[in-house]
């Protein structure tokens, strides 16, 4: 609601999200404000932002409560407005062992024993799906490259891609492991991958 002293939209608490069945509905025919964030912000229960459209926002929720993407923040019924959250999910590590899958089994043992090292040492989390490992930008990409450079593990290939690439193959606790609580859950569990993306990193 909208402080009458400051003239602020103020936010305390998430009215539902515009991937609901119930909100689409309501959502069809607003004019949609949409306030920016990436994932790290978005687990911040307080907060100041500017909309896209210049207006000021304050976050003030509850302890705990963490925003996803998509979140309703303002709804005026009659005006037909709406202020929704987007977040913006940060690229992740992809590391493919489908080069090494097809090799003899001590070769697959120890390959996975020393990325799992690799990966493990500096306490990365990370994601098993198949063939690929998943793993969160925890520090900086470069920092990322030369760890995996330095173990050159012979056949895994690692590369970079956006988040968003990898929400709809991975299951909701998957996806709170890769980016907190920003993402909005209900992917769901496939078993295709992601493929071809420019850049790849070998």
């Amino acid at each position: 609601m909208k402080s009458p002293a400051t003239g602020l939209n103020v936010v305390e608490s998430i009215l539902g999200n515009e991937h609901d069945d119930e909100w689409k509905a309501r959502l069809a025919d607003a004019d949609c404000d949409y306030v920016f964030l990436d994932q790290w912000e978005a687990q911040k229960s307080r907060l100041w932002r500017t909309t896209a459209n210049g207006d000021e926002v304050a976050v003030s929720l509850d302890r705990g409560v963490q925003l996803r993407d998509g979140d309703v923040l303002e709804y005026d019924e009659d005006a037909k407005t709406a202020i929704i959250a987007r977040i913006t999910l940060q690229d992740v590590m992809e590391v493919d062992l489908s080069q090494v899958a097809g090799r003899d089994e001590n070769t697959v043992i120890q390959t996975c024993l020393e990325l799992g090292h690799a990966i493990g040492n500096p306490h990365w989390p990370a994601v098993v799906k198949g063939v690929k490992v998943y793993v969160p930008l925890t520090v900086a990409q470069p920092v990322m490259n030369s760890v995996m450079r330095t173990h050159a593990l012979e056949g895994v290939v690692h590369r970079f891609i956006p988040g968003a690439e990898v929400i709809p193959y991975i299951a909701p606790h998957e996806a709170r492991r890769l980016f907190g609580g920003a993402a909005r859950e209900g992917g769901g569990h496939t078993h295709t991958h992601p493929h071809g993306h420019a850049g790849d990193d070998h």
